[in-house]
């Protein structure tokens, strides 16, 4: 009778066998599968976190859809403590994108009581696009909030801002985002220098605004935004101000 049993066993799990383990080597919800054999470009999204301003476990990623990009995915791995470089440690996370800054850029909103690594990812030109890997440290070291950004006005056109770093060790780039007070993209940067002048490039190292901005009109309301992002894209401190133009 135990002898039987072992047979009807055996015969159950070759009957399934070869469909599992189809299921198992076809599971684009695992990183590694979806891009074998595909062609790929590493390191081709622009992408980081943060936590939620007050809500340490609300994670916010943010990506530059760059072009005509199309199906934007999100990655996660189960902890902060697997290797961030091996794709098959990175799970599809099940969520829609939306849009930030008038659709300049796009972002994951979710709710996350652990850390992890994630990318992103885009499809563009018969390509897969991927972020390079983000660490999440919504629990070690939250994402901090500020409005203390010094902003000159002597050139009102091309007003000058400056602000402070809570910590340089931590810090790899900035990403300036000049807007209408309801979130109007006119001008996105990234500078090494803890300023910025509008709209004057001369320390810009990287510009994702289309064509010229516009002109800034006198009386009107905007909105300063600053990044200070670490060298594994999680953003250290967030900066907003809104100022008039005078």
């Amino acid at each position: 009778m135990n002898y039987l049993k072992y047979v009807l066993i055996v015969l159950v799990l070759m009957s399934c066998s070869d469909e599992d383990f189809s299921t198992l080597t076809n599971d684009t919800n695992i990183l590694s599968t979806y891009i074998e054999g595909k062609a790929i470009e590493i390191g081709a999204v622009i992408a980081c976190s943060a936590n939620n301003n007050g809500n340490a476990e609300i994670v916010e990623t943010y990506f530059y859809p760059e072009g005509n990009a199309t199906n934007f995915k999100l990655f996660e791995t189960s902890s902060g403590d697997v290797d961030p470089n091996l794709f098959s440690n990175y799970n599809l996370v099940t969520i829609s994108d939306s849009p930030f800054f008038n659709g300049y850029l796009r972002k994951f909103t979710r709710s996350s009581t652990t850390e992890q690594w994630l990318i992103v990812t885009y499809e563009l030109d018969g390509e897969i696009k991927l972020s390079n890997p983000i660490r999440t440290k919504n629990i070690i070291q939250p994402t901090l909030f500020s409005d203390q950004i010094i902003i000159n006005q002597d050139q009102p056109l091309m007003p000058i801002f400056n602000w402070e770093v809570n910590s340089e060790a931590d810090n790899a780039i900035f990403f300036e985002v000049l807007s209408t007070v309801d979130d109007y993209l006119l001008s996105g940067t990234y500078t090494f220098e803890t300023q910025f002048q509008y709209y004057n490039t001369s320390n810009v190292v990287l510009n994702i605004t289309e064509g010229t901005p516009p002109d800034l009109m006198l009386g009107q309301d905007y909105k300063f935004t600053i990044m200070d992002v670490s060298e594994d894209n999680w953003v250290n401190e967030v900066f907003i101000s809104q100022f008039t133009l005078q």
